[in-house]
């Protein structure tokens, strides 16, 4: 099982008023130097096949038709490898045991 990461973004000639808000926000927060802030959305899909050129090219359809407006936004696809289900758990329990 792998993992496939579709990271939205608007693009750069796009207006940002989140992202701008944010960098507002940060010097009045004590976080000081940063010059700019943009915001974008993550879609993580768990893919049961194995990731080839034909399921990339579904993926890139699907992210093209249906997670990004291409109009204002680009898209990049990620493939990582999944986590297996014991690194999985064993996470949790490193994570509840704090």
């Amino acid at each position: 099982m792998a993992r496939v990461v579709v990271d939205v973004m608007l693009k750069p000639e796009i207006l940002d008023p989140q992202g701008q808000a944010v960098q507002r926000a940060l010097p009045r927060l004590g976080f000081e130097g940063i010059a700019d802030v943009r915001q974008g959305k993550r879609f993580e899909l768990e893919v049961a096949e194995p990731v080839d050129e034909a399921a990339l090219a579904r993926i890139h359809e699907m992210a093209e038709t249906f997670l990004a407006n291409t109009v204002i936004e680009d898209f990049v696809i990620k493939v990582e490898e999944s986590k297996t289900e014991e690194s999985k758990a064993e996470e949790f329990q490193a994570e509840e045991s704090k």
